[in-house]
């Protein structure tokens, strides 16, 4: 057996890296060794704009002063406490803040560590809210073509990006999709909503009937769906949805990982579409991305309804070791204060504009195909090479972080969400840096 002691602190080896070409970095890594407000630092001293908050989460930018000095206290007055017939003060005022924050009527806050893990409780709790409702036959779910719901099982088989679920086998059975929402031929450009597609709500009402309503208990879907490369949901959309499953008794589900927490300009997708629905999951911008953390947000009609027989019996036998850690509840009061102090929560509706002038002014660069935004949020689709799918978006990556510029990548989509302190001139900044990677690079 190796002495692990004498491996030197940068091999790269042990480390099996996620959703990473794990070969290529390797020989030639890119390290963060610091990061502050809009930029991170590398390990050979340059700056990089981040233009993606980190993966969608840090949206009041890094290393926010009250954010840090929070879980420096909690470290030093309570590490953990059981979640488990137990609890401790932070989880309850959380709670009661994200309350305060949702729409109307979602009453009630489930904790998880991560937006994988709320979405699995979110259509856990739909079955099982069916099932103490005596209708134990709706064991269905719906999810959406091109849909991202984290990575593990619940959320792999509801999510609809096949290169995530080809590997995996048949997943949870009782699945079907409903098509996605982007039409290219008739939306290309748009800035907002599309104005075509409100037809493909009606989809639901197909699979419905070809499955029996009676059988149906949840759709779930991403407001905005961000990872597959940020598709706007057309105008309507998300409203018809929402009848389809009020006539048929069925559950709606939002995916708010990405969407909550100001990316739209309202503290969540709900209230910029005014459509509340029945549960929501959370996670990323509820701590700023600094330590994990999810919450599910349910109606209190659905908490309600577990709350029945003996009192002493528990009512969801569901739950995380971590659910409503100590340290991640202060981490995440301090960003919810930290987003009210600065106005985060509705500053991407102040910046939106400025924005979209911005991303629409890249029309003009070669291979751009498409351009979608909503909020902060901004894709540039672009013409795959001949044969080589992905690879123009990866190369236009490589380049940007060459020329200090964070972007993301999915597909041959290039996929933008800067944190929410980003200014008109560091707007610019990305822009142009970004012009300039798609006018020579690739």
């Amino acid at each position: 057996m190796s002495d692990r002691r004498n491996v030197a602190p940068n091999d790269l080896e042990a480390f099996w890296m996620p959703f990473t070409a794990n070969r290529q970095f390797k020989k030639a890594p890119r390290l963060f060794v610091g990061a502050k407000d809009m930029r991170y630092t590398t390990n050979d001293g340059r700056e990089v704009l981040d233009g993606t908050a980190g993966l969608w989460c840090v949206n009041a930018g890094h290393c926010r002063p009250k954010i840090t000095e929070a879980i420096r206290e909690q470290a030093g007055e309570l590490d953990y406490a059981p979640a488990f017939q137990l609890g401790h003060p932070k989880a309850f005022e959380l709670a009661n803040r994200l309350v305060d924050l949702a729409p109307k009527g979602m009453g009630h806050v489930f904790y998880t560590n991560s937006g994988s893990e709320s979405v699995d409780t979110a259509l856990k709790m739909a079955l099982a809210y069916h099932r103490v409702r005596g209708e134990g036959g709706r064991f269905r779910l719906i999810g959406r073509e091109r849909a991202y719901h984290g990575i593990n099982f619940g959320g792999t088989s509801v999510g609809g990006i096949v290169t995530n679920r080809k590997m995996f086998g048949t997943l949870l059975t009782g699945v079907d999709h409903i098509p996605h929402t982007h039409l290219p031929d008739q939306n290309a450009f748009t800035r907002g909503e599309p104005e075509h597609g409100l037809h493909l709500a009606n989809e639901l009402e197909r699979v419905v009937a070809l499955h029996d309503p009676s059988t149906v208990a949840a759709v779930i879907v991403e407001p905005v769906a961000g990872s597959t490369g940020v598709l706007i949901p057309p105008k309507g959309y998300l409203k018809r949805l929402r009848e389809i499953c009020d006539k048929h008794g069925i559950l709606l589900i939002f995916d708010e990982v990405i969407t909550g927490f100001g990316r739209l300009g309202t503290p969540f997708a709900a209230d910029y579409f005014g459509v509340t629905p029945d549960i929501m999951t959370t996670a990323k911008g509820l701590t700023n991305g600094v330590i994990p953390m999810g919450a599910v947000l349910v109606k209190d009609e659905i908490h309600d309804a577990f709350m029945n027989g003996p009192e002493h019996m528990i009512e969801f036998m569901h739950g995380y070791t971590y659910s409503g850690n100590p340290i991640a509840s202060a981490a995440a009061l301090a960003t919810l204060e930290t987003y009210q102090d600065e106005g985060l929560l509705t500053r991407a509706a102040e910046l939106s504009d400025y924005w979209a002038e911005g991303l629409h002014s890249l029309k003009d660069c070669p291979h751009v195909i498409d351009i979608r935004n909503l909020g902060l949020i901004g894709a540039i689709e672009l013409e795959s090479l001949p044969g080589e799918p992905t690879k123009r978006a990866f190369n236009a990556f490589l380049k940007a972080y060459e020329s200090g510029l964070l972007i993301r990548t999915t597909g041959d989509i290039i996929a933008l969400s800067p944190p929410l302190i980003i200014s008109k001139a560091e707007i610019d900044e990305l822009f142009d840096k970004l012009r300039t990677v798609l006018m020579n690079n690739i």
